[in-house]
Parts: C-alpha cells; structure tokens; sequence
C-alpha cells in the first residue's frame, strides 16, 4: 500500500520536491540574499542520497521508540552522515563548518506555573533567560497562552490566561533574539497514562483546528505576536495532523515521543507544507546530557543545523550549573532562529 497523500514526496513552490528542498535547507547557511537570485539545479544523484521520508511501519517506529534514550540512535547516525556527504559532494572542502545550533526550550509559563509558582514561576525563568543572554546563546522558547492546573489530570478543567508579567516576559524577548513557538493551547493531556500524555492525539481534524486556531488567536491578543514555529505538547501528535500543521507553521518540531509516530527521521526536513525539525537524544535531554553530545558534533564539523531542546525547569531543578557550562560551549555556534526561518523561506 502506498503512502497518505499527504506524506508523499511531492512537488511544491520553486525549489521542486521535498527531497530537493530539504537538500538545498542542509546547504543553506541562512543569509539574506537577493530574492532575484536564480537557484541552481541540484544534481539528481545528490537528491537520491538523501534518506528516505517515508513513516515507517508501526513495528519499525515501536523498536526505534524503544531505543530514545540510548546514547546514540542507529538510524540518526545514518542520517547525520549521509546529509554531511551531500554537503561534501556539493560544496567540497566549503562543507566542513562548525555546527549550527538551533536551541530550543519548553516551555514558558512552565507547565506547572499554576501549581508551583515559586519553583517554576516567571522569576525563575528570567534567571534560566539571564543565563542564556550573557553567554550570547538565542533560542527558541515554546510558548503557551494558558496555564492549566493539574495538566496532568484529564479530568481537571481549570485553566487561566496569562498574568501581565508572563505577558510582559513573551513581549519583551524578541529583543534578545528569542524566538517564540507555540505549544498548544494549555499543555493539558488528553489521557492519564505517561507513554501517551498529548494534547492532540486522539482529536478529529476539525477539533484539531478549533485548538490550533484558538490558541494562535490566544496568544497572538495576549503577546502581540503571532508564531510560525509549533512545538507539540509532549512531542506527540499523529501523522494525519501533518497537513494541518503545515498549513499553519513554517516549522513544527519534534523530540524522542514522536518516533513512534513518524519514526526517526532526517532533521530538517521538508514535508509538503512545513518544515520538521525533531531533535533526539542527546541532543534532547539536560544540560549535563546535551554537552558532550555538542563537543561531539562541534569537532565533526559538519555543517549541519543541529536542534537542541533544553527544558528550563529541569536546569532550575539541576541548579543552573550545568545550563551554564552548556551555554558557554554552544555560545559561539548557536544560531538566531531569524537565519533558520530565513533558510526555510528561501527553500521553500
């Protein structure tokens, strides 16, 4: 049986199919440049070399699921080495670089905002952003319009809007060359069991839209801003959502929970409308974690964009100290997502 439609390679904008366009986002390096400035046909041969797209069977995504937490993942090493060869064939000795790090971090108001205001609270955020801003690190921060109580309870339905400093905080960040995501509407699960919290997976397309449109409206009236990069709660959501992600964001991201979805893939991708971007252990995971996965990839020198996702309550639990040796490791290759989104336009 064939694929969904909607996962099919297929042809979209100027720069031709999925598979020529995620290869021309691994060759770009984000600049501006002219919007007159004709695009070069890409040797077919380097496009084939790319790893397929294609969701995996149900048991391939189950064994590779099972494998997130290892400290490497088989099937990503495939991926990172035959992108940094595509890079090779077209660009030669231009494709050795250092890595370009996209950081990520989930989430703010913290999901437990409501519960534990004094330990992930707005004044324990700004101490997680002061560090980030004095190393010179920009990142991504998943942003929410509510703050539930008990997200973890599907049966509780408190939630509330934004307090005026967490509004203020959102507003103020562009500044710092933050970058804001939106992550769901309330990041309250849909179902009690941990290996299937989401705040998407189980709803129909149209109630799908309801709560992305919703929360777009939410928090573009709260915050002034309305994002073009979505980070799902908890990772999860369903393959059939793709299309209605994609005609939404620019960019949807992705972490170790979405394997069993769509299985390990190749980061970043083109996927009809919209970009994936997950990121996977270690890459994913605490400060301490992350660090030598970032040395790895800072002495490959292989040019790649590389996602990083932190999670913010995790270095307040740690005590900061591991967040800010991170930080002044990736400081000098970590990347404002202004360049990514600038690539992806271009690719497009």
């Amino acid at each position: 049986m064939g694929q969904p439609p909607h996962l099919r390679t297929r042809s979209t904008g100027t720069s031709g199919t999925d598979a020529e366009r995620t290869a021309r986002l691994l060759l770009d390096d984000g600049a501006v440049r002219d919007a007159d400035d004709p695009i070069a046909p890409l040797d077919p041969g380097a496009v084939r070399s790319l790893p397929s797209t294609r969701v995996p069977p149900a048991p391939v995504r189950l064994l590779q699921g099972a494998l997130k937490s290892r400290i490497t993942l088989p099937d990503f090493e495939r991926h990172i080495a035959a992108a940094e060869a595509l890079r090779r064939r077209v660009l030669g000795g231009g494709a050795q670089a250092p890595p370009r790090f996209l950081v990520r971090v989930d989430e703010f108001p913290h999901y437990r905002a409501w519960d534990e205001p004094g330990r992930y609270g707005t004044d324990a955020f700004a101490r997680f952003h002061e560090i980030m801003r004095s190393a010179g690190v920009p990142y991504l921060i998943a942003a929410l319009p509510r703050v539930s109580r008990r997200p973890l309870d599907p049966e509780e339905r408190a939630w509330r809007p934004l307090e005026a400093e967490e509004r203020d905080l959102l507003a103020g960040l562009g500044a710092d060359d933050v970058c804001i995501a939106l992550h769901g509407r309330d990041h309250r699960t849909r179902t009690s069991s941990p290996r299937h919290h989401s705040e998407l997976v189980g709803l129909d397309p149209g109630e799908t839209e309801l709560l992305l449109d919703g929360a777009l409206a939410e928090l573009a009236e709260q915050i002034g801003r309305r994002p073009h990069v979505f980070v799902p709660p908890y990772n999860r959501f369903t393959a059939a959502q793709w299309p209605l992600l994609a005609t939404r964001f620019d960019v949807v991201g992705g972490g170790p929970e979405s394997i069993r979805t769509f299985g390990i893939q190749l980061t970043p991708q083109w996927r009809g409308e919209a970009v994936y971007l997950p990121s996977y252990f270690p890459l994913y995971g605490r400060a301490r974690e992350v660090l030598p996965a970032a040395e790895r990839a800072i002495a490959r020198a292989g040019g790649l964009w590389t996602p990083i996702v932190l999670h913010w309550g995790w270095e307040a639990d740690a005590g900061w100290r591991d967040l800010e040796r991170l930080a002044a490791v990736i400081a000098p290759h970590a990347v404002d997502w202004a360049q990514f989104l600038t690539a992806v336009q271009r690719t497009r």
